[in-house]
């Protein structure tokens, strides 16, 4: 297939890139250096250094002889974006290209606004280009478990039969979203649902939750082929940020009970799902909707995790908990359904001890190049 990998330059966008370059599709990535300028900005930037998208591009030909061609430009930017679609014409996008975090969406006024419109309008401005140049293409666009929210019934795949007052229909299953990150999410949503009952577009929408782990088998290859990896309160995602600040002596933030359940996946399987989703496509005028985590946990079973995992390479690991400056429920029911992305061929990488002591190995030899003072910054939902 012709694919066309959007936010390609970001932590699961290149090692997808790479995943389905490997596989023998052609690969076109498309990325406009979002989180590079705001990492410098906010000084967080990636634990690990990762040369730029089009000196990845040349060492991965280098090394296996395939090619991946680079776009930077930006999404929200429609006469860029068509200009891509008309030239490529890909048979499946893979949507990466968003601000991803909670707590930047939270920060101030302008970064609400800048959430708003990147999501929104970029993702508008990629099912119009979708329409006038490919229409049978399939969009794979990720989602996130965060629209879901944290409801007292257990959570379907997506979608919910409703029986009220002697009549049935099936709808899109109630989102609840806990900060502006996930409710431009579930935004997008109910926008592509919208045009694929309009325009019978074909859509597969990734509910992914928290994604973990440091390499792939296609960044084995080259270190410097590596992709992201932050452990910084606005773009760190928690199992990674716990294995930094045990390997730098700093405390593992839980934030407040530490009760919040959440569905977590580890970076290898989400890129899986990705390629899944992209080889068994979405029918014409379906939203497809999958569930894409393996294990759910607490963050106090995390914590208890990563404190293990690292007092047996002789880390003395402190758990402390911490104001929790988000708006969220500390001790919930939390029961979702993710059965959809095994039933295409899904073989899970669950987090075992002995995974999380490899990553303890790759941070601690770039100890001496984690910040402290970025690790937790408290940004407080209520400002």
């Amino acid at each position: 297939m012709r694919v066309l990998i959007l936010g390609a330059d970001g932590y699961l966008g290149w090692p997808a890139a790479m995943h389905f370059s490997a596989k023998g599709h052609e690969v076109e990535a498309v990325d406009n250096y979002f989180k590079r300028k705001t990492c410098l900005e906010l000084n967080c930037e990636s634990l690990l250094s990762i040369p730029n998208l089009h000196a990845r591009a040349a060492l991965w030909e280098s090394l296996t002889g395939k090619r991946i061609v680079v776009k930077i430009g930006d999404i929200a930017d429609y006469s860029f974006i068509s200009e891509v679609f008309k030239e490529f014409r890909p048979e499946a996008v893979v949507h990466f290209a968003e601000q991803p975090s909670a707590p930047y969406s939270m920060m101030d006024q302008a970064k609400a606004f800048f959430t708003i419109q990147n999501n929104l309008l970029g993702t508008l401005n990629i099912v119009y280009a979708m329409r006038e140049f490919c229409p049978d293409c399939h969009l794979i666009k990720l989602g996130t478990m965060g629209e879901y929210g944290t409801p007292e019934i257990d959570i379907e795949e997506g979608w919910i039969e409703i029986n009220h007052k002697g009549r049935r229909d099936t709808f899109l299953f109630p989102r609840q979203a806990s900060s502006l990150y996930h409710t431009a999410k579930i935004q997008e949503t109910d926008l592509l649902w919208f045009y694929v009952r309009t325009w019978g577009i074909r859509v597969t929408d990734l509910m992914q939750g928290p994604v973990y782990g440091i390499t792939t088998p296609e960044i084995e290859k080259d270190q410097g082929l590596a992709t992201s990896f932050h452990y910084d309160e606005v773009f760190g995602t928690v199992v990674n940020r716990f294995v930094v600040q045990a390997v730098a002596g700093h405390p593992l933030t839980v934030y407040g009970q530490g009760n919040q359940v959440r569905g977590y996946i580890n970076l290898i399987d989400a890129i899986s799902c990705v390629y899944l989703a992209a080889e068994i496509p979405a029918d014409a005028g379906t939203l497809r909707v999958f569930n894409q985590i393996t294990e759910t946990f607490s963050v106090n079973e995390l914590a208890r995790r990563v404190r293990a995992a690292g007092v047996t390479l002789g880390y003395d690991v402190v758990v402390q908990s911490v104001e929790n400056p988000r708006v969220e429920k500390e001790s919930h029911y939390y029961n979702p359904k993710y059965t959809g992305l095994l039933e295409l061929g899904l073989k899970p990488h669950f987090l075992t001890e002995e995974l999380l002591k490899e990553m303890f190995r790759v941070v601690s030899q770039r100890k001496e190049g984690i910040i402290s003072d970025n690790i937790f910054k408290g940004i407080k939902w209520k400002g």
